[in-house]
């Protein structure tokens, strides 16, 4: 049967009709099955526009960030026995990155900050929504007071079913996209049904209007998600120098045995040769006391030494953590140090470095940008809330549920407009917040020119400190190599009569000190080094370990 002409549609039909299929074709497009990671950039047009509202320069790593060194540093198939391990420095670094607890339990926290930027990013989501109702009325009228006169009951049924898409844009627009139907029934009229689409548009004019201020939470997650890969770069290298520091402490603890486990030979040697002169009638009975002497305070000294070893190996096997290893395992270290060091690099070079790669100093300058974007968002809460609303509707009426969809298109339609005004008088907390968010700013920046000074202090007292055991060294060494000549020149004069053997017991004791101040002097400088190189941001470049965070974060 053919349909009869239908009049053009009205002009607010046609703009109905015009909004549902643009909501249709961009907001329906964001509907997702699962929820992203909070680094992860959902797929529509709305992501896309808000991606390019986002800060960016720092990739957010798409699992738990690593550390990896450039070079493979693991461990060969016979390093690692069931009570022994022979490992180098790298080899140290390596398997604390790989094992370490603590560093472990660091690597969580990127991830779990960027949950909240998913959070913040789920507000521009679009949302589904229905709703079904069933109602049902029984009412008693009475009409006439006579009491042969039956009571009237009207019944009437109600069924709604409603649902639709609504969406809150960055620009302060919220839409909504609604579709209903509706069956009514009673004792006085027949089933009837009734469809409508509709769409509402509310505008924010004032408040809320400006994006920089409705993105500001979004932003700020953002830098959140990247000051924690920041945050996790300084644990990485803090882990990395507490290694080498211990693995170096381990080393000197090794050699301080060493050196007492000979010096206690030499003075039993000592002991036993004053014991031969006496009984041939060479030395008094006296020097005997002195010999033994020096033999008690050499078995005192390796036994300090060997429990410092201990500690030291103990404090190793926590740091590297090795799977198969236990507190009894024997570490041998692979690596010693050398006597030949390079020329230290100038101060300012280090100060330069960690003007552009102290994981803290980027932290800090991360602080100051979400306290500007904290400013820009309070800053709103001083404008009156004005909002533009618009309501477009198009109704269907039919005696079955089909034919009610059928004519949506018909003469039935309705549409509203208006300005909804709100402002709170005084506005005492919204300006309370402004006020704290500029002080809140102006605090990150003054904690960043603070951070920045103490950053050059301490980048100038360990550049000190690593020149100053760097000289020790050869000061150590011609120090030791003398007193080696005066230890042999008391020993012949010792032979020959004209010596004591307190003279050769003080002359074995300067040796023994002077030998381990000039291995002291060699493993504080390496040590003194990696301070050095931790103070300016540089040690894992320096190293070869790659790890989220070595991007430095632009002040503007």
């Amino acid at each position: 049967m053919p349909q009869p002409d239908r009049p053009p549609l009205p002009p607010a039909r046609t703009a109905l009709a015009m909004a549902v299929a643009l909501l249709m074709l961009g907001g329906g497009a964001q509907a997702r099955q699962e929820t992203p990671p909070a680094h992860d950039t959902p797929p529509g047009w709305l992501d896309e526009r808000l991606d390019a509202h986002l800060p960016h320069g720092l990739p957010l790593p798409d699992d738990l960030p690593v550390v990896t060194p450039a070079r493979d540093t693991a461990l060969p198939p016979d390093a690692l026995g069931p009570d022994a391990l022979s490992l180098s420095v790298e080899q140290a670094v390596f398997l604390a990155l790989s094992h370490n607890r603590s560093l472990a339990v660091q690597q969580l926290q990127p991830l779990i900050t960027g949950t909240f930027e998913a959070v913040e990013r789920a507000v521009f989501d679009p949302v589904l929504f229905a709703e079904m109702s069933l109602r049902r009325d029984e009412a008693v009228r009475q009409f006439d007071q006579r009491p042969d006169m039956p009571d009237q009951i009207t019944r009437s049924d109600r069924d709604l079913f409603e649902g639709g898409l609504r969406q809150r844009l960055p620009t302060g627009t919220d839409l909504e996209l609604s579709l209903r139907t509706v069956r009514s029934e009673s004792t006085q009229t027949r089933e009837q049904f009734t469809s409508r689409a509709g769409l509402t548009l509310t505008q924010a004019l004032l408040q809320g209007a400006r994006i920089d201020s409705n993105l500001a939470r979004l932003r700020q997650a953002r830098l959140d998600t990247q000051s924690s890969l920041y945050e996790f770069r300084g644990f990485a290298e803090n882990l990395v120098a507490d290694v080498e520091a211990a693995y170096w402490d381990y080393v000197l603890a090794s050699r301080r045995t060493a050196i007492f486990e000979e010096s206690l030979a030499v003075a039993r040697r000592q002991l036993e040769e004053t014991r031969q002169r006496i009984r041939v009638g060479e030395r008094p009975e006296t020097e005997e006391t002195a010999a033994r002497a020096e033999e008690a305070l050499r078995r005192q000294g390796l036994i300090n030494a060997r429990s410092d070893q201990a500690r030291a190996r103990i404090r190793l096997l926590q740091l590297i953590n090795p799977q198969q290893a236990h507190w009894g395992t024997a570490v041998t270290p692979l690596d010693h140090p050398d006597h030949q060091v390079p020329p230290m690099e100038s101060v300012d070079l280090h100060l330069a470095l960690a003007r552009d790669h102290r994981p803290d100093l980027n932290e800090a300058r991360l602080r100051v940008q979400r306290g500007e974007l904290e400013v820009i968002r309070t800053r709103q809460g001083l404008l009156p809330r004005l909002d533009l609303f618009i309501t477009l509707g198009q109704s269907g009426y039919a005696a079955a549920f089909g034919e009610a969809w059928r004519e949506i298109d018909g003469p039935g339609y309705d549409y509203s407009a208006g300005l909804r005004l709100e402002h709170p008088l005084g506005h005492r907390a919204a300006r309370a917040e402004s006020q704290r968010a500029g002080l809140t700013r102006q605090q990150s920046l003054e904690a960043l020119g603070n951070l920045q000074q103490l950053t050059a202090l301490d980048v100038q007292n360990a550049w000190f400190e690593a020149n100053r055991t760097r000289e020790q060294i050869q000061a150590t060494r011609l120090t030791r190599e003398l007193q080696e000549e005066v230890l042999r020149t008391e020993q012949v004069r010792f032979r020959v009569g004209t010596g004591t053997a307190l003279a050769v017991s003080q002359a074995q004791r300067d040796l023994l000190e002077s030998q381990l101040e000039e291995i002291e002097s060699l493993i504080r400088h390496r040590q003194a080094l990696t301070e050095l190189y931790r103070q300016s941001g540089t040690l894992l470049l320096r190293r070869g370990i790659e790890a989220p965070g070595a991007e430095r974060v632009d002040p503007s």
